[in-house]
Formats: C-alpha cells, structure tokens, sequence
C-alpha cells in the first residue's frame, strides 16, 4: 500500500473519530482512538515510537516519540491546539527525517471541520 493509500484510510479513520468526540479533548485521547480505529483495519500501527537521533556516526536516544507510524511509512502527528504553526511542521519535518518516511499527516482535532485540521506533510529527503 502506498502512502497516498494509508493517508486516505487515516483521513477517513480521522473523520469518525471526529464526528464521535468532536474538538476539546486531549491529544491522548484522540491517539488511542485513532489507533484503535486504524488497528481494526488490521494496518501495523505503533504509538509512541520512539526515534533515535544519528549524530555523526553515534546513536543517541533523546526522546523523540512519533504519535502514530502507519505500516512503517506515515507519520501521524496529532495535536489538539487552537491553530497550528510553524513548529509544529518542523517537528513533523524532523520526525520525517529521522525515520526515513516520506509522507505526515499533521492533524489537528481542535477544530469545528476535521478537514481544515488536516495538513500534509512531504519529507524532501
């Protein structure tokens, strides 16, 4: 399955948690319930992945936790904020890097159409 295919089903998974909790809540809760939604398609779905840093020819572990990762290519960023910025698309950049994926999804619960909470996110490579 391409990128573009796990970015759709997520979307969609999205969407019904949406429709069910709407905006408000935590980040957290928003994690679980999309991983639910997305291990009941039987996709391979981490939370909480945590991403070493490769400095020079030495791995470090500094804490770097991706929210979700899709089949081991999409990275999920969730957040439940009142807008996103610019930091918030350099942490997904950096996540995308670190790990190698070529295509996030930055999703913002906290907002009235789920749709207008949903960036994509292409890592240059």
């Amino acid at each position: 399955m391409t990128e573009n295919e796990l970015a759709k089903i997520v979307f969609d998974a999205g969407l019904k948690v949406h429709k069910a909790l709407g905006a408000g809540l935590l980040e957290s809760a928003y994690e679980e319930c999309l991983f639910y939604e997305l291990s009941k398609l039987q996709l391979k779905v981490e939370k909480q992945k945590s991403l070493p840093l490769m400095y020079e020819d030495v791995k470090l572990e500094v804490g770097y936790r991706v929210d979700l990762i899709v089949e081991n290519k999409l990275i999920i960023e969730i957040k439940s904020v009142e807008a996103l910025n610019n930091l918030h698309k350099a942490q997904i950049l950096t996540y995308l890097k670190l790990s190698e994926c070529k295509l996030g999804l930055l999703i913002n619960f906290n907002t009235v159409l789920f749709k207008n909470g949903v960036k994509r996110i292409v890592n240059g490579l």
